[in-house]
């Protein structure tokens, strides 16, 4: 059976579900594109009730939300490609692999999104240019996260050791986006940093991913 994804492949969350897909070997996907306002339709919110993508289909079997996506295709598909979770009579590894998650969600998806926000989506859809106060305020805080992430990095590999793991790659979409806006800096002088996303961006499923930026801008005529 297929796997079906509904969302947009340069679009950030489905992004993570297409790096997953890659670093797993699994080429029986489809992904089905859905406009904005379709998002909002009745028949899709029967789908995800908050609009949002990527929504997976999996005969039948309906989930949302991309991180849930990702940890779901991850374990069903665990005899194959990259390992990306702990094995799971591994408690401690466990442990560390849903620390380094949380990071991510509680730590750094925030300033990281909010600086796509205001320098990316916001003017690309009309709603005018940043308040760059705003917007420093949110690189300060997301530099704050990656000072401790390079103390954690100086000890290991990989933000849950030294293996890598779905955790690290949940980093990409924003991450890769802040660099391109020219924010490349407050990863580049942290030298744990440099060298651990750097090898993010290097994977072969990350280059396989369509560009958010790229895509954004051809929307609103930039070049």
């Amino acid at each position: 059976m297929v796997l079906k994804i509904t969302g947009l492949a340069s679009a950030i969350c489905t992004q993570r579900v297409l790096t997953l897909l890659h670093e797993k070997d699994i080429t029986d996907f489809e992904i089905i594109p859905i406009s904005l306002a379709d998002m909002k339709g009745p028949a899709y919110l029967k789908l995800h009730p908050f609009g949002k993508i990527p929504v997976l289909d999996d005969d039948g079997y309906i989930l949302y939300e991309s991180r849930a996506i990702c940890k779901y295709l991850a374990k069903k598909y665990a005899g194959q490609g990259t390992k990306l979770l702990p094995a799971d009579e591994d408690l401690k590894g466990y442990g560390l692999f849903e620390k380094a998650c949380s990071l991510e969600s509680s730590y750094f998806n925030h300033p990281a999104s909010e600086i796509a926000d205001l320098k990316l989506f916001k003017p690309a859809y009309g709603a005018g240019q940043p308040d760059e106060v705003v917007v420093a305020k949110q690189v300060a805080d997301l530099e704050k996260v990656l000072i401790v992430y390079d103390g954690i990095l100086a000890t290991q590999q990989y933000l849950a050791g030294d293996e890598l793991t779905l955790a690290d790659l949940f980093h990409l979409s924003y991450g890769t986006v802040v660099k391109d806006l020219g924010y490349s800096d407050i990863f580049d002088k942290l030298p744990n940093v440099k060298r651990w996303f750097d090898s993010l961006q290097e994977r072969e499923s990350w280059k396989k991913v369509p560009s958010t930026v790229k895509f954004i801008e051809g929307l609103s005529g930039k070049h």
